[in-house]
C-alpha cells in the first residue's frame, strides 16, 4: 500500500475502535460491539477485518492482500459510564455512515463532538432522578409517603457521595460499600427513634439503586452468544460490585446489633387492589433510571410502558405462586420482547429500553432479607435467600435475551434464516454492510 492508502486504513480502523469503545463502556454486549465495528470498517471499504475484544481492550486487524503483513490496532477501554444519550447518538451515527449519508471523516469529527460533549440534562436533575427511582421502589414494596420521602433523600445523598468518590478516583467497589452502608445507617436511625415507618424499605431501595448500574445483562448475553472471556469478566465485575453492596449492608447491620438495633424485614404484601400503584411505581422507577442515565426524552414513554408491563407480569405471576425466579424471568421476557420493538420505533438502541425496564425487577429486598437472616437472626436460611437473589439476577438477564431472540425474527420475518439466527443485537447494525473494498474501488478507477 502507498502512503495515502495507509492513512485511509488507519483512519477507518481508528474510527471503528473509537465507536467500539463507546459501546463497550456503555454496557453493550461483545457481539453488538463486534458487529458494529465490522459495520464501520465495511462502510469505510475494508473487508475481512478481524476483531478481538477482551472487556478492557479491543484489537482489530486488517490484511490488504494475501502477501502483505496485516495491520493491527489496539485500543483500551479506560472508563465505564451509564450515558444513554451518548450511546444513542453513536448508534445513529453508525447507521448514517452505513447508509452512505455521512463520510468517514465527517463521522470521525461527529464522534469526537459526541464523546467530548457534556450531559444533555443538568447534573442536579439526574441526581434527583436517582432519588425518585428509590422513592418508586419503596412504593412498589408497599411503603407510605413518609418512608418514600426518606428513601428519596437517602438516595440523593448516596448519589452525591458516589459522584464525589468518583472524582477522587475511588474504585467502584468501595463506592458500593459506602452507598449500602449509608442506606443501612439511615434505617438504623429510623429504628432508633421509633419512626412510624418501615426502615427496611430504605435499605431495599438503596440496594436497588446500587444494583441498577450493574451490567449483568451484558454478561449473560456474551455467554449466550459465545464470548466466554468477556462474559466471565463481566460476571466477575457484577459479582464484585454486588459483593460491595453486601459488605456495606452487613457492616451496617453489625454496628446496629452492637447497639441493640435489630432492623427486621417489615415489607408487607401489597393487595391486588393496589395493583395500579405497583404498576405506576414500576413505570416511575424505569423512567427515573432512564432519565438519570441521560436517555433521550422521546424514549421515556416507551420505557414507562415496558416498566409497567414488567411490574404487572411479575405481580400476577407471583400471586399465582410461580416463585420469584420464574416470575422475574416471565416479566423480563416481556420487557425484552417489548423493549426491542419500542426501542427501534423510538430511534434508540433497545438496550436503553430493556435495561431501564428491568429496574423494578431487581432483587433489593431479597438481598436484604438474606443478610438479615444471616446476621440478625443467625439463620442459615439466609443463604437460601441470597441464592434466590442470585437466581433472580440470572432469570432477569436470560429472560431479557430470550425476549430479544423472539422479537428479532418477528420484526424482520422477511429476512433470511441465517440473519434471524445470528443472535439478538441490543446495539448497532442488524446486518453487515455490503460494499466493495477500498482496494477494489481504487483498482477499478485506475483501470478505467
Amino acid at each position: 500500500m502507498d502512503r495515502d492508502e495507509q492513512r485511509d486504513v488507519y483512519r477507518t480502523l481508528d474510527l471503528a475502535l473509537r465507536v467500539g469503545e463507546v459501546l463497550l463502556s456503555s454496557g453493550a454486549g461483545t457481539a453488538d460491539a463486534t458487529a458494529t465495528i465490522l459495520g464501520v470498517t465495511a462502510a469505510g471499504g475494508l473487508r475481512g477485518c478481524e476483531v478481538d475484544i477482551t472487556f478492557t481492550s479491543m484489537a482489530i486487524s486488517y490484511q490488504a492482500a494475501p502477501d502483505v503483513a496485516p495491520e493491527t490496532h489496539i485500543r483500551l477501554v479506560r472508563y465505564r459510564s451509564q450515558d444513554f444519550s451518548r450511546l444513542t447518538e453513536v448508534d445513529r451515527l453508525v447507521r448514517r455512515l452505513a447508509r452512505g449519508e455521512l463520510s468517514r471523516d465527517d463521522a470521525s469529527r461527529e464522534l469526537a463532538r459526541i464523546t467530548s460533549a457534556g450531559p444533555p440534562y443538568p447534573r442536579w436533575s439526574a441526581v434527583l432522578a436517582w432519588g425518585v427511582m428509590a422513592g418508586g421502589a419503596t412504593l412498589l414494596l408497599g411503603g407510605g409517603w413518609l418512608i418514600t420521602l426518606v428513601a428519596v433523600l437517602t438516595a440523593v445523598v448516596i448519589e452525591l457521595n458516589n459522584r464525589w468518590f468518583n472524582r477522587q478516583r475511588l474504585p467502584a467497589f468501595y463506592q458500593q460499600v459506602a452507598g449500602a452502608f449509608v442506606a443501612t445507617a439511615v434505617a438504623l436511625i429510623l429504628y432508633a427513634v421509633h419512626a412510624p415507618v418501615k426502615p427496611s424499605l430504605v435499605v431495599a431501595a438503596g440496594i436497588i439503586m446500587l444494583l441498577a448500574g450493574i451490567a449483568l445483562t451484558g454478561a449473560v448475553q456474551d455467554a449466550i452468544t459465545g464470548y466466554y472471556v468477556t462474559a466471565a469478566a463481566r460476571l466477575l465485575e457484577a459479582m464484585l460490585l454486588t459483593g460491595g453492596i453486601i459488605a456495606g449492608v452487613s457492616l451496617g447491620l453489625t454496628i446496629g446489633l452492637k447497639f441493640g438495633l435489630n432492623v427486621g424485614i417489615e415489607a408487607q404484601v401489597v393487595p391486588l387492589g393496589n395493583l395500579p400503584i405497583m404498576i405506576g411505581s414500576g413505570a416511575l422507577m424505569a423512567v427515573a433510571f432512564a432519565y438519570a442515565s441521560y436517555a433521550p426524552l422521546r424514549v421515556l414513554l416507551p420505557v414507562a410502558v415496558v416498566g409497567a408491563a414488567g411490574s404487572l407480569v411479575f405481580t400476577l405471576m407471583s400471586r399465582a405462586s410461580f416463585g420469584p425466579a420464574w416470575s422475574t424471568a416471565a416479566a423480563a421476557f416481556v420487557v425484552g420482547l417489548g423493549g426491542y420493538s419500542l426501542g427501534r420505533r423510538s430511534g434508540v438502541p433497545p438496550l436503553v429500553v430493556v435495561v431501564s425496564g428491568t429496574v423494578p425487577l431487581l432483587p433489593g429486598l431479597t438481598i436484604y432479607k438474606g443478610l438479615y437472616e444471616l446476621m440478625g437472626l443467625g439463620n442459615l436460611i439466609g443463604i437460601v435467600s441470597l441464592a434466590t437473589a442470585l437466581a433472580i439476577g440470572v432469570a432477569l438477564a436470560s429472560g431479557i435475551i430470550l425476549g430479544e431472540y423472539v422479537a428479532q425474527p418477528i420484526r424482520r420475518e422477511a429476512r433470511r434464516l441465517e440473519d434471524r439466527l445470528a443472535g439478538p443485537r441490543l446495539v448497532g447494525l442488524r446486518r453487515p454492510v455490503r460494499r466493495r473494498s477500498q482496494r477494489q474501488r481504487r483498482t477499478r478507477r485506475r483501470a478505467a
